[in-house]
């Protein structure tokens, strides 16, 4: 069983790199969200997979009578999902943020801080790498 749980935590890292390289914002955030259910699976893969009691001890009793699960990784996937919906929440008004003042969520088209083309007419060449070699637009 852990060892299947360790593929399909290996499927979904790799889906939420694709996902957070693409220069969509949308599909960013779905990659994040996945990094970090990833993450909390991991985290409850290594506390390891048994069929232990939970960590509760009886009244009657001042130390356990039985083996007992590590409350460990559960304690840190409770705080990774704490942390995780905070990141979540910063990134998406971060993110409206930037669509309110730019119109759009494709990264490729938010190029407010580089300067325009040499020479070239604003309203048509409106990033750097359409400038072309001679600095007057076009394709290089």
């Amino acid at each position: 069983m852990e060892a299947a749980l360790s593929i399909l935590c290996g499927i979904m890292t790799a889906a939420s790199i694709y996902l957070m390289l693409t220069g969509n914002l949308i599909r960013f955030i779905f990659g994040l969200v996945l990094a970090t259910n990833t993450v909390n699976l991991l985290i409850f893969i290594a506390g390891g997979l048994s069929e232990i009691q939970p960590p509760l001890i009886p009244d009657n009793a001042s130390v356990p009578t039985t083996p007992l699960s590590n409350a460990m990784p559960q304690a840190l996937i409770l705080t990774a999902i704490v942390i995780g919906f905070s990141l979540l929440s910063f990134i998406f008004i971060l993110f409206y943020k930037s669509y309110q003042a730019l119109g759009t969520v494709e990264t490729e088209s938010m190029r407010l801080s580089e300067p325009p083309c040499p020479n070239a007419d604003p309203e048509i060449h409106s990033s750097r790498k359409d400038c072309g070699k001679d600095g007057k637009g076009g394709l290089p």
